[in-house]
């Protein structure tokens, strides 16, 4: 007869399966849904634009008649974090990603270590309870996703090399 404590190790070794498996189709269903989100984004453009094309400096870009197309140059909160490219900036990152790349930016200047989801909450201003913390590393995981940011060590965040965090 199996003892208790044996039984009760495997069925935490049961759910902790089921808790990755579940991670697992849980990033896999986020990237789509990120897929889908930057789809719509770009046939809004497209469609807002009249198929004009805009600079990717942030300026305005020339339509096919010569006149200017209006660009957006900073994002609005909760928006979709674009891929990051030469010559893009944080600033078309919404509010609160752009704070999270500060941070990030601060801590690569000043040669520190990269930072993890909790110090990162709490140098936010936020309270470190798991709904917080688990907010935040949605956004650094986008941000890595993006290539604003890297993940050198699991579970430890840094700024992307090139990019100046918008700060």
């Amino acid at each position: 007869m199996a003892s208790v404590l044996g039984r009760l190790e495997e069925r935490e070794r049961a759910a902790r399966k089921r808790v990755e498996e579940l991670q697992a189709e849980l990033e896999a269903a986020q990237s789509e849904w990120d897929e889908w989100l930057i789809a719509r984004r770009r046939v809004g453009e497209v469609w807002d634009d009249g198929g004009e094309t805009a600079g990717q400096d942030g300026e305005a870009g020339k339509t096919s008649d010569g006149s200017e197309a209006a660009v957006p140059v900073a994002a609005k909160s909760g928006s979709v974090v674009p891929l990051w490219r030469e010559g893009l900036s944080a600033e078309v990152l919404a509010p609160e990603y752009q704070q999270v790349m500060g941070l990030l930016a601060e801590r690569r200047a000043a040669g520190g270590q990269p930072l993890n989801c909790r110090e990162i909450t709490a140098l936010l201003g936020l309270e470190v309870v798991p709904a917080k913390t688990e907010g935040v590393r949605c956004k650094l995981k986008r941000l890595v996703a993006r290539g604003w940011a890297h993940e050198p060590v699991p579970g430890r965040f840094a700024c992307g090399d090139g990019r100046d965090g918008g700060s």
